[in-house]
């Protein structure tokens, strides 16, 4: 996929990982255009994300994963893929986290909902009860094994969420996980406009030389003193 007049930097990629390829221009475009938080705080594009978690899924639970990122454009900045690869880990670290909040509130809901249901169980057996003491007919029986039914109607939810909810979150979670540790490279396009970077991001401004710095410091150094 990796075009012959190549260049790449970042980690190195362990030759037995599953390699997640992704293929931009610019590398904004991995990132949500409409966050505005900092850079290593911002999330992945809807797209981005989801087309990295579905390779993810895809493969073996055992697994480990790198990310090759192969990008239209020369290299700019020395700093980029290890920013690159901080943006992309706190993300799915966020992420996992997020999971494992869902996880401990459906479990909290799975409580509530378990007592309840345990209270309505116990109340329609008790009604049950009441009704077949006090009638002995046909309707009484029907009566009674409809509140039967009805009590244990009311701890389906809560089976549901102990047996079935909860196993999908933790899967999560744990992808999460293995993605919020893999390594990630940068594969750049050598021909094309050195300043690219610039439009690019991450948006970080060169550092200015002391020697450029310099005039300007003399400068306020002796409009200070014509001051004085």
């Amino acid at each position: 996929m990796a075009s012959t007049s190549s260049v790449t930097a970042g980690d190195r990629l362990p030759v037995d990982c599953e390699l997640i390829e992704v293929h931009v221009s610019e590398l904004k475009q991995l990132f949500n255009a409409i966050d505005p938080s900092p850079f290593r705080e911002r999330d992945l594009d809807p797209d981005a994300e989801e087309f990295i978690t579905n390779w993810a899924k895809e493969a073996s639970p055992s697994a480990t994963f790198g990310l090759a990122v192969y990008l239209d454009r020369p290299a700019g900045l020395p700093n980029e893929p290890n920013e690159l690869r901080e943006a992309v880990h706190e993300f799915f670290k966020h992420r996992a986290q997020l999971s494992r909040q869902r996880l401990r509130e459906l479990f909290r809901r799975g409580r509530r909902s378990l007592v309840i249901a345990v209270c309505a169980l116990g109340v329609s057996i008790a009604m049950g009860n009441v009704v077949a003491s006090f009638f002995s007919n046909h309707i009484a029986e029907i009566v009674k094994e409809g509140l039967l039914i009805g009590g244990w109607v009311a701890m389906w939810r809560p089976m549901e969420i102990f047996l079935y909810d909860w196993w999908p979150i933790r899967a999560e979670a744990a992808l999460a996980d293995r993605l919020s540790v893999m390594p990630v490279r940068i594969s750049y396009k050598q021909d094309g406009s050195a300043d690219a970077w610039r439009w690019d991001w991450p948006v970080a401004r060169p550092v200015r030389s002391e020697a450029t710095e310099r005039p300007e410091a003399a400068a306020g150094s002796s409009l200070d003193h014509r001051q004085r």
